[in-house]
């Protein structure tokens, strides 16, 4: 079916006709269902098919979907107002796009027109999008510090203090760095969480020599983790932020969000990136009305109980059956990792084959679970009990 299509690196089609999805649920040409525990690719964040989505999606295009470079439309200056306010970002700027690559790549444009120095920093594990600056991290752009050698990444000597005495720390280049792009949980889709006592000690470096904190939210934004954004975890106050995937419940929109620190910095100058689909009326509207509704919903407070159910019942799963070498989590975003990547694929394609998607990543032997945020606690028992089911025919 999908021949004359170029598909995901790494991945295979498993169920190619999907006619159908609405809320947590898939249903292909022959009627069968399937739980979606990956949200899509983390986007469907309130679910497939909400009715509130669908409604803007049909009354926007019917009054403007598009905008150009000299015109706009109310909407779009309406949503920014409220996605700042909700970062805390009054008084700061925010542009409208399509993907969260280009709103990482934006947000780091404006960090290195702005920075006096000329490295940012990353970690070795985060990933930051398809192209640009921040996918290549190229040498004489971008230091990666490996933070799983931390001491207060090992236990060495408290895995609760920073000290800033280790080798790893030792290693960062503090006079040449300018920025730094925390990613705070996907790490490259595996879900691994660095120590917030790093975190807040790189973030007192940057504000001590005057460089700028950027968060790439994309994946953990939005209700994922079970706060509003992943950097609410740290106790870290960015002075840039990227938004995409969950944010347009699975419409393509991402933003790039400035405070007011960035923008007085900017003083002005334009940042030299645009494309057509920029501050379009319609992913504006798409984006405004997300987050409207996983406020009137609650579904943060729901990514949050959820999550700490899902991981509950993983991990006792993992007491009895002994293939899972470890559960990582926070909210509804959780990775399990088994002891074996062959089993790992068994295990995919037996759930699959009994109504249930989640990620594997290719190669690995972790799978990503992500439900969308609306997922109810039956789904996750007939999941658990499935998961169990397989793991053991499997082992």
């Amino acid at each position: 079916m999908n021949s004359h299509l170029l598909w995901y690196p790494g991945y295979d089609v498993l169920i190619p006709d999907i006619v159908r999805a609405e809320g947590c649920r898939l249903r292909d040409s022959s009627g069968k269902e399937y739980l979606d525990l990956e949200s899509g690719v983390w986007c469907a964040s309130i679910g497939h098919g909400h009715p509130r989505l669908r409604r803007v999606l049909a009354e926007q295009p019917a009054r403007i979907a598009h905008s150009g470079y000299c015109y706009s439309n109310q909407i779009v200056e309406t949503a920014a107002r409220e996605i700042l306010s909700l970062l805390g970002f009054e008084g700061g700027k925010c542009v409208f796009l399509c993907s969260g690559s280009e709103a990482v790549e934006y947000g780091v444009r404006v960090a290195q027109m702005i920075s006096e120095r000329p490295l940012l920093m990353t970690m070795t594990d985060s990933y930051f999008g398809a192209y640009g600056s921040a996918s290549k991290k190229q040498e004489n752009e971008w230091f990666c510090l490996d933070w799983t050698t931390c001491t207060c990444a090992t236990g060495e000597p408290a895995a609760d203090s920073c000290t800033g005495e280790c080798r790893a720390w030792a290693s960062i280049p503090r006079g040449r760095i300018g920025g730094f792009l925390f990613e705070p949980g996907s790490s490259s889709g595996f879900v691994r969480f660095p120590p917030a006592c790093l975190i807040r000690s790189i973030e007192r470096a940057m504000a001590e020599s005057g460089g700028i904190f950027l968060v790439n939210e994309v994946t953990t934004g939005i209700g994922r983790t079970g706060k509003w954004f992943g950097f609410q975890h740290y106790g870290v106050a960015p002075a840039i932020v990227a938004l995409g995937k969950g944010i347009g419940g699975g419409y393509p929109v991402a933003v790039a969000a400035f405070n007011r620190s960035v923008v007085e910095r900017l003083g002005g100058r334009p940042v030299r990136y645009a494309q057509s689909h920029q501050n379009d009326p319609l992913g504006a509207a798409v984006a405004r009305e997300v987050v409207a509704t996983i406020r009137d919903e609650n579904l943060v407070e729901n990514a949050r109980a959820m999550g700490e159910v899902l991981r509950s019942g993983l991990e006792g799963i993992r007491g009895r059956v002994g293939m899972i070498r470890q559960v990582r989590g926070r909210g509804l975003m959780n990775a399990v990792e088994l002891e074996d990547a062959e089993h790992a694929r068994r295990v995919h394609r037996g759930l699959i084959d009994r109504g249930y998607i989640v990620a594997l990543r290719p190669d690995t032997p972790v799978f990503r679970i992500d439900p969308p945020l609306t997922i109810a606690p039956g789904e996750l028992d007939g999941f658990l009990e499935t998961f169990e089911t397989v793991l053991t025919s499997v082992a």
